[in-house]
């Protein structure tokens, strides 16, 4: 499957978790704290996105394409749409906001310098940038954390 047919996503309000996983592995996910049922339905419709859910309710509505989610626990959660989907460990991972679901872009470190805390400008030259809410993203601790866990979801 190529990147550009890779599939596009919509959380429901219970997969807040999924949904910042998915963007951290490079899934387009949309999520939202609260979203009538409808107006999901419709987003997903209009935007050619998969609901995940895990209201019952909603799955059997049959009125946008949607999938279950069965398990209670977040790595589960993935596992689960992964295996559905046939996703793949992508070297587009962290490719998008965990927050806002926008694709970064590279900035340089002087553009930045006086937003990061010192050790960081000090120990990484490296930065990106979401151009929507404009968080820093840098290859910490932090993103080894996050990688090995990605990681393991393949494994």
């Amino acid at each position: 499957m190529k990147r550009s047919e890779s599939p596009s996503f919509i959380a429901d309000c219970h997969l807040g978790k999924v949904a910042k996983y998915l963007r951290m592995m490079g899934y387009n996910t949309l999520y939202f704290t609260h979203i009538e049922d409808d107006e999901l339905i419709d987003l997903a419709n209009a935007q050619h996105r998969i609901i995940l859910t895990r209201d019952r309710e909603l799955s059997e509505r049959k009125k946008a394409p949607c999938l279950l989610i069965k398990a209670t626990k977040t790595k589960e959660q993935l596992q689960e749409i992964i295996r559905q989907f046939d996703l793949y460990a992508s070297d587009e991972h962290f490719s998008r906001c965990i927050v806002c679901n926008t694709p970064l872009q590279p900035i340089e470190k002087d553009k930045v310098i006086e937003r990061i805390p010192r050790k960081i400008a000090h120990y990484f030259s490296y930065f990106e940038i979401c151009p929507t809410c404009e968080r820093i993203y840098w290859h910490g601790d932090h993103y080894k954390r996050m990688k090995q866990f990605i990681d393991s979801l393949f494994n």
